[in-house]
């Protein structure tokens, strides 16, 4: 299998929204009682091609969830985005879970379940049809998914590799 380059990009300048895909309680029986946490799965992105995902852990939900907002502030990719939606169709496992991301024409909206949706969303993917195959846990789901964008080529740079003309990539 090969390896995933990802594009990273540093959370400078840039507009970010977040979402919050899951929240998590975690309960540890101490001899003084239960000791509570959270664990927060946060997905940010600027609606124009960058996108990233965090795991925050904190004793406090809130904290948790700012915990998982500069994670996943340091885990930014840029994904490439044609005519709002992919240049191609993409399948990816991460875990149990498998994703298959698909392009689609303009008006379909995003076809997707609920922590793909956040990710695809959140990079700003307008049109594209989802699956997401296995397993359904959502920190695998996000991580498939995010890694799927990541193996995302440009035509660009497809047209350059195979020698083409940039013509003949935008025609048809």
């Amino acid at each position: 299998m090969s390896t995933v380059t990802y594009n990273k990009v540093k959370a400078n300048d840039l507009e970010l929204k977040d979402k919050v895909v899951a929240i998590n309680r975690v309960v540890k029986t101490t001899k003084g009682g239960r000791a509570f946490s959270f664990s927060a799965l946060v997905v940010v992105g600027d609606g124009n091609g960058v996108v990233g995902h965090g795991l925050g852990k904190a004793k406090e939900v809130q904290e948790a969830i700012t915990k998982g907002i500069e994670d996943a502030k340091k885990n930014l990719i840029k994904v490439p985005i044609l005519k709002g939606t992919i240049p191609h169709d993409q399948w990816c496992k991460d875990g149990a879970a498998k994703v298959m991301i698909l392009p689609a024409t303009p008006g379909t909206g995003v076809i997707a379940g609920g922590s793909m949706r956040a990710v695809l969303e959140a990079a700003g993917v307008h049109d594209v049809l989802a699956k997401s195959l296995g397993s359904a846990n959502p920190h695998n789901v996000v991580k498939a998914t995010f890694k799927a964008l990541a193996m995302l080529r440009e035509p660009v740079t497809i047209a350059k590799t195979r020698n083409l003309g940039l013509k003949k990539v935008f025609q048809g």
